[in-house]
């Protein structure tokens, strides 16, 4: 093979090579609105918004047991727990639940609950007006804070559901950790000199 051919061909290459790294860097670039489309279209970002109440009559025919779990990421540290773990509600009622979120760690830190409904085709009729999981708490160190739900169960709640658990995880928002205890940050400084 000549050299003016194998140079031919190694630009050639070059190009193809040149041409997919675009391609592959206008894909990346566009996955963040494509990404917040699909999460607009499927209702994700729903969860971190008030729900709107049409029927606001109360059924005090029938009455819902509200159950309440909590948990946090195993790393987090923080303890969150409802207050009430359970409730007796009637479907269209103001029901106002109370969750205590304690950072029992020497770190402060923001995080963000995330609802999660069994059964879950209840979460559409579970209305939250008001809740903690809308924005990120920061916690301090040693800080406990009571934070609430305010929702309506929406009449048309099927017959067939008697019982609705509503659960929060919490999670970490990476890269917000700072240490609670100026102390703790002197020492750290001053071991590492």
């Amino acid at each position: 093979m000549k050299t003016s051919e194998l140079n031919s061909q190694n630009n050639y290459m070059l190009r193809k090579l040149i041409v997919v790294a675009l391609i592959m860097f206008a894909f990346g670039y566009a996955l963040v609105p494509l990404y917040k489309k699909i999460c607009e279209v499927t209702g994700v970002y729903d969860l971190i918004k008030p729900d709107e109440i049409v029927n606001t009559q109360v059924d005090e025919s029938r009455t819902v047991v509200m159950e309440f779990d909590a948990n946090t990421r195993s790393d987090i540290g923080w303890q969150l727990a409802p207050v009430d773990i359970r409730m007796d509600v009637h479907p269209g009622e103001l029901v106002h639940a109370t969750f205590r979120l304690t950072n029992p760690t020497t770190s402060s830190f923001d995080a963000q609950a995330i609802p999660s409904y069994g059964p879950q085709h209840a979460a559409q009729y579970v209305k939250k007006l008001e809740c903690f999981c809308f924005t990120q708490q920061t916690i301090n160190a040693g800080e406990t804070r009571e934070f609430s739900v305010v929702f309506v169960i929406d009449p048309s709640l099927p017959s067939d559901v008697g019982t609705v658990t509503l659960s929060y995880t919490m999670f970490e928002i990476e890269g917000t950790k700072t240490l609670g205890n100026q102390a703790v940050t002197d020492e750290f400084y001053e071991a590492k000199s």
